[in-house]
């Protein structure tokens, strides 16, 4: 087994998790006093994705190989989302939850980048498959919400 690819694989995913959390935290923060909706389904994904770190960072730990801290150039547009336009508009709720399902849609992404590799254990594809189940049921309730306006 290459556990050091592995290592990879998944690290990546811690990155797009802390970006994730990073996300949410600043759509919460910009969001107007009648959004309070939303602050709570942000909410609920800033601790998936923290759930998720932790069973990555597990598996990561099993391997003795190194956690990665941090994010990546993905991450980058993941959190390029909230950098450009909710912030011009005041926290415009269409906006925000625009780029809300943009950030889940380079989860998926990075999800299906990982389990196309071939270098995961039948376990960790488990993590990763139940994991991304979860990231598209989130990125089909922001879809809801912001079609509802």
């Amino acid at each position: 087994m290459h556990f050091e690819k592995q290592a990879e694989v998944l690290n990546d995913l811690v990155k797009i998790n802390n970006d994730r959390v990073e996300g949410y935290k600043k759509a919460i923060d910009n969001l107007e006093v009648e959004d309070a909706d939303l602050k709570i389904v942000f909410q609920e994904k800033i601790n998936e994705s923290q759930a998720f770190h932790s069973e990555l960072t597990a598996e990561v730990a099993l391997l003795g190989e190194k956690i990665a801290t941090g994010t990546m150039a993905l991450g980058k547009i993941y959190r390029g989302w909230m950098d450009v336009g909710a912030f011009l508009t005041g926290g415009d709720r269409k906006v925000v939850l625009n780029n809300c399902e943009r950030g889940e849609d380079a989860a998926i992404t990075a999800y299906n980048t990982a389990l196309d590799s071939d270098e995961l254990t039948p376990t960790q594809r488990e993590i990763l498959l139940s994991q991304l189940q979860i990231i598209k049921l989130s990125h089909n309730e922001i879809k809801a919400l912001r079609d509802a306006l």
